[in-house]
């Protein structure tokens, strides 16, 4: 039996069983109802999963397409469905695929893959109601699904789509008779949408804001930053354009020489891997901080950023960020001040879009003491590493202290400002894809291939300092921004990631920034400009028709993303705050916002009971015809019902008087004439009587219904 005429009938009549499906030939001309109504179930699952299938192996959307093609040909031919021993054949064929990719049945990713063909199977074994129903909701579920991966406008506008056109299949299959253009159908779901949305907003509007009460298991963020660094890893995220961070600043933009925005501190160094301290917190024994309002050349730039999801627990703000942000949700354990190392670091990775309003200083280097550190941590090379890069090292300094006359010992600022010299001076070159290294990367980085991208000269001038004696450590984060604002924001993309190194300065007692990247790419620093890969077909077949076209066509739809982040995802507990206030609403904390959602909902119900009463009034005026000459009738010993046509009331009118052997009256004629006449103007004549016209025919009928009362009373005499 086929699925949705199985629904239909029994929408029609629950106990009836529904009728065996008639056979069509093979290529006819039009296609019948069923099979127009199961292709468009189809292609609204399509639409649902389509942007799944980008996440998932390949192998999901190609079974996925052959059974969804598959339940698609059954429909034109209408033909049985498969039974059950291939459909569950297919299942324990997807859970051993789910198995062998994840290596688990659990998590985001494979219990989206599982939902993924459990939908698409879902549609061979459409036997019952209840069959449809299920698909119906899993079709509602999957769209909640697509919001696991991205929150953007185009998400919400496509998954929107997906609202109406399952709204319209749950329509058409409700209209059990005749074939409903899909357009009526759509249009009813349309509607439907219409009267749902002053609730949706409302509820958008006044309910309370919460954190976050549960997470993904395996679900630690997007691309970025990592706690951990092998030479090459941050070139990779040369090539990812996605945003990181947004900034707006009130009080003016900082110069490019304070663009940085500080991510993880790497200290510990294995020979190959750079990695961030387990510890959290501060120690014991990093100095006082003097705040810089009590420096004299202190600058001070208020901020607002809108930080993306990451897979590290660090929140990459601007360096010298010494006072808690504005804007951490009030639950949690969120950080109040940086760490010894001057990061900002949480318990677990940001797993949602957070805004901030902060304050940066300028003029001002990193704070005094070691952060936490013994010196040995900021010294320490394996033993082995890197020997000729030492040895070169070693060289250098006898150098730079010959050349000096040997006075006094070097001092690190010195040393420094040589090696940057040296980098200038002997052709070092900026790459996104340097040689690969044969055996030491450090070694034939700085003595053979000298091309390397920022972490290359970062990390190789952490190990000549450390291996002079100089304390030093690798800082990674972001540096720049895109050139143009977009709506008054600044963006930080994932390009823009970038490492750099602080040194210890015993003179000065402090830690002191440097960046290598300036002597060999100055631009890079001063301008904030990240090394682009080559353009591919599509962005240089763009910029090949109009120059900048691509570049305007993603800030246009980086705005557009950006006003939906601020005035949808990002409206919060404060916004809510804020627009209640501007309202004049008085909404001051969650107490209040229950009390007005209460209210409203109080004022929506009357408002539904409002609107029940006049699509009452404005369908009850055949129904009030109904019972009124069905009630007239029975006086009369007419068994008439309310679920028979005026034409049958009138054979029954007939009947009775006949019984009586009596002349018919007058009175009886008119009656009857007026049962027909009704009957022709319901069921015949075009365009159907509106409930106008019923009212004037219970009006019309009243007196007809006394006559013949008084007709039946007179000869009964």
């Amino acid at each position: 039996m086929n699925a949705l005429n199985a629904l239909r009938g029994r929408l029609a009549a629950p106990t009836a069983p529904a009728p065996a499906p008639v056979l069509a030939p093979v290529g006819a001309a039009a296609a019948s109802r069923e099979t127009r109504d199961t292709w468009f179930m189809l292609g609204v699952i399509a639409w649902t999963v389509a942007p799944l299938l980008l996440r998932l192996p390949a192998w999901v959307g190609v079974l996925c397409a052959t059974v969804l093609a598959w339940r698609g040909w059954l429909a034109w031919r209408l033909a049985p469905l498969p039974g059950r021993w291939t459909v569950l054949a297919v299942l324990v064929l997807t859970a051993g695929l789910t198995w062998w990719t994840e290596r688990t049945l659990l998590g985001k990713q494979a219990g989206v893959m599982l939902l993924v063909v459990l939908m698409s199977l879902k549609t061979l074994e459409l036997r019952a109601r209840r069959d449809a129903l299920v698909v119906f909701f899993l079709g509602f579920f999957l769209i909640l699904t697509q919001f696991l991966y991205s929150q953007n406008l185009l998400t919400a506008l496509g998954m929107l789509g997906g609202v109406w056109g399952w709204l319209t299949a749950l329509t058409l299959a409700h209209m059990p008779s005749g074939r409903p253009p899909l357009r009526a159908a759509g249009g009813l779901a349309l509607r439907a949408v219409g009267l749902g949305l002053p609730v949706m907003l409302a509820l958008f509007f006044l309910f309370p804001r919460i954190g976050p009460l549960w997470g993904m298991p395996g679900d630690s963020g997007r691309t970025g930053l990592s706690d951990r660094l092998s030479l090459g890893e941050v070139a990779e995220l040369a090539t990812d354009d996605s945003i990181a961070m947004r900034l707006r600043f009130p009080d003016g933009v900082p110069p490019p020489q304070e663009r940085y925005f500080r991510g993880p501190v790497l200290v510990h160094y294995d020979g190959r891997q750079w990695q961030a301290p387990l510890w959290m917190g501060r120690r014991a024994n990093d100095a006082p901080i003097v705040h810089p309002q009590a420096m004299p050349n202190a600058t001070r730039w208020r901020y607002e950023v809108t930080l993306e999801p990451t897979r590290i627990a660090w929140l990459p703000l601007p360096e010298q960020t010494l006072d808690t942000p504005e804007g951490f949700p009030p639950l949690g354990n969120w950080p109040v001040r940086p760490d010894g190392l001057g990061q900002w670091r949480l318990i677990a990775p940001l797993g949602e879009r957070l805004k901030l309003d902060g304050v940066a200083w300028s003029a001002v280097r990193p704070r005094p003491g070691l952060g936490g550190m013994g010196i040995e941590d900021a010294l320490h090379l394996p033993p082995g590493v890197h020997p000729r890069t030492q040895a070169w090292a070693e060289d250098f300094a006898d150098e730079l202290q010959a050349a000096r006359g040997g006075r006094r010992p070097l001092e690190a600022g010195e040393l420094v400002v040589a090696l940057l010299r040296h980098i200038r001076s002997q052709s070092y070159s900026y790459t996104l894809a340097p040689p690969p290294a044969v055996s030491d990367a450090v070694d034939e980085f700085w003595l053979d291939q000298r091309a390397g991208f920022c972490e290359h000269y970062a990390a190789a001038t952490v190990v000549i300092l450390r291996s002079l004696g100089v304390p030093a450590r690798l800082v990674t984060g972001y540096q720049g921004m895109d050139p143009q604002p977009v709506d008054g924001y600044w963006i930080v993309r994932q390009s823009q990631a970038h490492a750099w190194l602080e040194y210890w300065s015993q003179r000065e007692r402090r830690w002191v920034r440097v960046d290598p990247t300036s002597a060999v790419a100055p631009e890079r620093v001063s301008r904030g400009s990240a090394l682009r890969p080559p353009a591919g077909l599509v962005s240089g077949a763009l910029d090949a028709v109009s120059p900048g076209l691509q570049a305007q066509m993603r800030r246009w739809l980086e705005g557009m993303d950006n006003r939906w982040n601020q005035w949808i995802l990002g409206f919060g507990a404060q916004q809510q705050r804020n627009l209640a206030q501007d309202l004049g609403l008085g909404l001051n904390d969650w107490t209040d916002l229950v009390r007005g959602l209460g209210l409203l909902a109080s004022a929506a119900a009357l408002a539904g009971a409002a609107w029940a009463w006049h699509q009452r009034q404005h369908q009850a005026p055949w129904a009030r015809l109904q019972s009124t000459v069905c009630a007239d009738l029975a006086a009369l010993q007419v068994p008439a019902l309310p679920s028979q046509s005026a034409r049958q009331w009138a054979q029954l009118l007939r009947e009775r008087w006949a019984t009586t052997a009596q002349e018919p009256p007058a009175e009886l004629r008119a009656a009857l004439l007026w049962l027909l006449a009704l009957d022709e103007r319901r069921y015949v004549q075009s365009p159907p009587p509106g409930p106008a016209h019923y009212r004037q025919a219970l009006r019309q009928w009243r007196p007809l219904a006394r006559a013949l009362r008084a007709a039946q009373r007179r000869l009964a005499k």
